[in-house]
């Protein structure tokens, strides 16, 4: 069997390859995390860099903390959210917004909106449920504020929602007369008897 070579080192060679651990530390990079042994006992030590302090905030957690935290921008807690078109900030969830939702889906409810809103217009005084009354209102409101302000683009707005185009002219002609010492709260909801057959609330809707 063959003798395997040991690798020896002379006197000389031991003495100029001495090293300490104050030497090793000083070496190493201050971002390096390493485990060496220590002299004094076999317990491993740990040398890591000291981590920067992150600008503390409390509250809601930001949009990406592991990017948004390490930026050099980043003063506050608000800094974390995105800017969305038109300079607003998005700072919490949507609570207490619900959209009447009317059991439909968004196009038709939209223009089950806008069909009660040309009738109400038209005549006057509808009868319909509860819900679609309260859902109506502020699109009635909004069409008779359009027509106090008269001007050409308002009254582009109001014929592109509501559906007969001589109720908008003739609503534009009425309400400066009607409506021009009132701010507000042009429509009254009455409730009455519920509905036979499903027993659904039902009210009346009329313009003040």
């Amino acid at each position: 069997m063959a003798a395997i070579p040991m690798a020896t080192a002379t006197p000389t060679d031991s003495m100029s390859r001495v090293w300490s651990m104050t030497s090793l530390k000083s070496s190493l990079s201050s971002a390096v995390t390493c485990r060496l042994p220590s002299p004094s006992s076999r317990r491993p030590v740990l040398i890591s860099s000291p981590s920067p302090r992150l600008p503390s905030f409390s509250g809601l957690s930001p949009v990406n903390p592991l990017i948004s935290t390490g930026l050099p921008g980043w003063q506050s807690f608000e800094d974390g959210f995105k800017i969305i078109d038109g300079g607003g900030r998005v700072y919490a969830m949507r609570h207490g917004r619900r959209v009447p939702k009317l059991n439909r889906p968004p196009d038709q409810r939209k223009a089950l909106l806008r069909g009660l809103t040309t009738q109400l217009l038209k005549h006057g005084r509808i009868k319909t449920t509860r819900a679609r009354a309260s859902a109506m209102r502020k699109f009635v409101d909004k069409m008779i504020t359009l027509a106090k302000d008269g001007s050409l683009h308002k009254r582009r707005q109001a014929l592109g929602f509501i559906y007969e185009k001589q109720i908008v002219h003739a609503l534009f002609a009425e309400v400066p007369d009607r409506y021009g010492e009132r701010n507000g709260g042009y429509t009254r909801i009455i409730r009455t008897l519920p509905r036979r057959g499903d027993n659904a609330p039902m009210a009346y809707i009329e313009l003040v």
